[in-house]
C-alpha cells in the first residue's frame, strides 16, 4: 500500500475542498490514487446527500442571471437547511453558477438541467460535489426563464438579502422603446419585491374570492372602527366594494349621483360641480379598489410615484421616450414559499443523543 504524505492530503483537499480527515480516509481506500480518490469522496458525497434526503430544506437564497440585451433572463431558487450556510460563500458562488448555467441552456425542469453537461461531467455531479463540500441538505428547487418577444425587453432584481426575487417582462411598439425601458423594468421589479403582488392585474380575480373578500374586509373594519370609537380615535371608512371588478358602469353612475346631492346639499354652486366631481369619483375609486391595490401589480401604486399605478407609470415613461409598452408577464420567488419548516426540539435531540 503506498504511503500516503501530507502533500498529497493537501492537494486532494486544494481539489475537492473536502474535509482533511476526508481526504485522508479517500487517499488511502485508493492506494494514494489521486484520480480515484477524487471519485471516492464524489461517491461518499452521493451517499452523505441521500443520507440528508428526508430533511427539510426551506432556506436559502436567489440567483438571476439577465442578458446583456435585456432579451432574456433567469431567476433560480436555492435551498439550504439553514440561513447560516445560505450565507457560506461555497453556497453563494453555488447560487450563481446555478443560475448562469440555467441561463446559458435554457432548460425548464430540475431533471433536465442535472443531466447537462458541467465542467468535466454533469451538473448534477458539479452539483453534489458542492453539497458534499458544504455539509448539509441543499436543493435547487425551481426557477425561471422569461424571453423577450419581437420588440420586448426582460430585466429582474433580488433583494440584497437574497430572498425575495422578481423577473418582468414588457412588448413595447418598437425595440427602440424597449431598449430604453430596461431601467424601467427592473424597477418595476424591485416594486413587485417590496409590495408583493401575487397577480398582474384585477381582471385576475375570481368573482366569488372578490365577494367573499368584500364580506371579510367590510367586517374587519367595522370590528376595528369599534376599537377606535372605544378609544375615541378617528374612524377608518367602511367601503362598499373592493375591487375595479366591482365597479361596473352603474355603480360608477350611483356614485356621481351621491357626489352631486352631497353637493347640492352642501350648498355648493352648480356651475362648479365639473370641477369638483371628478376628484370626488377618482376618490371613490381609490377608496374601494383596496383589493387591487394590494395584489394586482398593474394597479398598485407605484413606490416610486405613489400617484400612479404600475400600469400608469410605465405608460408615462414609455410615452417619455415617444412610444408605447405594457407588462406581459411577471414572476416572484421567495425562497422557502410553501414549504414546511422543520421545527427542532434542541432539549429533546439532546436527550435522545445521550440515551
Amino acid at each position: 500500500m503506498a504511503d500516503v504524505t501530507a502533500a498529497m492530503v493537501k492537494d486532494l483537499r486544494t481539489a475537492t475542498d473536502a474535509p482533511m480527515m476526508d481526504c485522508k480516509k479517500a487517499l488511502t481506500e485508493c492506494d494514494g490514487d489521486m484520480e480515484k480518490a477524487k471519485e471516492f469522496l464524489r461517491d461518499r458525497g452521493m451517499a452523505q446527500t441521500a443520507k440528508k434526503a428526508d430533511r427539510v430544506a426551506a432556506e436559502g437564497l436567489l440567483g438571476l442571471k439577465v442578458s446583456e440585451t435585456f432579451t432574456s433572463a433567469s431567476l433560480v431558487e436555492i435551498n439550504s437547511e439553514t440561513d447560516f450556510v445560505a450565507k457560506n460563500d461555497g453556497f453563494i458562488a453555488l447560487v450563481g453558477n446555478t443560475a448562469a448555467h440555467v441561463f446559458t441552456t435554457g432548460v425548464s425542469s430540475v431533471e433536465e438541467l442535472n443531466e447537462t453537461s458541467y465542467e468535466t461531467g454533469t451538473f448534477s455531479e458539479y452539483f453534489t460535489s458542492q453539497v458534499a463540500r458544504i455539509g448539509e441538505k441543499i436543493v435547487t428547487r425551481r426557477f425561471v426563464t422569461l424571453n423577450a418577444g419581437e420588440h420586448g425587453c426582460v430585466n429582474g432584481y433580488v433583494h440584497t438579502n437574497g430572498r425575495v426575487g422578481v423577473l418582468v417582462a414588457i412588448t413595447c411598439d418598437s425595440q427602440k422603446t424597449a431598449d430604453a425601458l430596461a431601467p424601467m423594468v427592473r424597477n418595476i421589479a424591485m416594486h413587485a419585491s417590496a409590495m408583493k403582488p401575487t397577480t398582474m392585474s384585477y381582471n385576475d380575480f375570481d368573482a366569488t374570492y372578490v365577494q367573499e373578500e368584500t364580506i371579510g374586509r367590510i367586517e374587519a373594519i367595522k370590528t376595528e372602527n369599534e376599537e377606535l370609537a372605544r378609544l375615541k380615535k378617528p374612524l377608518k371608512n367602511v367601503p362598499q366594494y373592493i375591487s375595479m371588478s366591482q365597479l361596473t358602469p352603474e355603480v360608477m353612475a350611483e356614485a356621481e349621483e351621491a357626489i352631486k346631492a352631497k353637493l347640492l346639499a352642501d350648498g355648493k354652486p352648480e356651475k362648479i360641480w365639473a370641477n369638483i366631481i371628478p376628484g370626488q369619483l377618482a376618490r371613490f375609486v381609490a377608496d374601494n379598489t383596496t383589493l387591487d391595490k394590494e395584489l394586482a401589480l398593474l394597479d398598485q401604486n407605484y413606490v416610486m410615484d405613489d400617484s400612479l399605478t404600475v400600469a400608469q407609470a410605465l405608460t408615462k415613461e414609455a410615452a417619455a421616450h415617444g412610444g408605447t409598452a405594457s407588462i406581459v408577464e411577471f414572476v416572484k420567488y421567495e425562497v422557502g414559499e410553501g414549504l414546511e419548516k422543520k421545527v427542532d426540539n434542541f432539549a429533546e435531540e439532546v436527550a435522545a443523543q445521550m440515551a
